[in-house]
């Protein structure tokens, strides 16, 4: 069984994958390995889970401005999400997002964030959200 929801695109495109979602936001500098794309930050509560080739659901990014050149090298290294979902979006991130180029969306209703859970298979296309269950 599958559910759909719409959200706004701020990167089109499409993808499909394992869901690793995130209860904290990461920091550009420190918070992945961009050589593993292990989450690195100490204390985070997804310490050591990869977003490597998953989808990769966020509620935004903190810190400095390193999201754009950490995850430009996990793109790289072939260590970057194939896509990533988040409820709030900073300059910081929507940079990082550019430079990424993996499908990415926002405003999705809390019911959508609800389901997006770790393990769970999901599906972007433009801005559609489909989550299997």
């Amino acid at each position: 069984m599958s559910v759909t929801f719409r959200g706004r695109a701020l990167i089109d495109g499409e993808a499909r994958g394992e869901v690793l979602r995130c209860t904290s936001e990461i920091p550009g500098w420190g918070g992945v390995d961009p050589k593993t794309g292990a989450i690195v930050e100490k204390g985070h509560p997804q310490f050591g889970q990869s977003m490597a080739g998953r989808i990769l659901v966020i509620p935004g990014a903190k810190g400095a401005s390193g999201w754009s050149g950490q995850f430009h090298i996990a793109k790289l290294n072939g260590m970057a999400p194939l896509a990533v979902i988040t409820e709030s979006i900073n300059t910081k991130l929507a940079l990082g997002l550019t430079v990424l180029g993996v499908p990415a969306l926002i405003d999705l209703p809390d019911a959508a964030l609800t389901a997006l859970q770790t393990g769970r298979t999901a599906a972007i296309a433009g801005n559609v959200l489909t989550v299997e269950e």
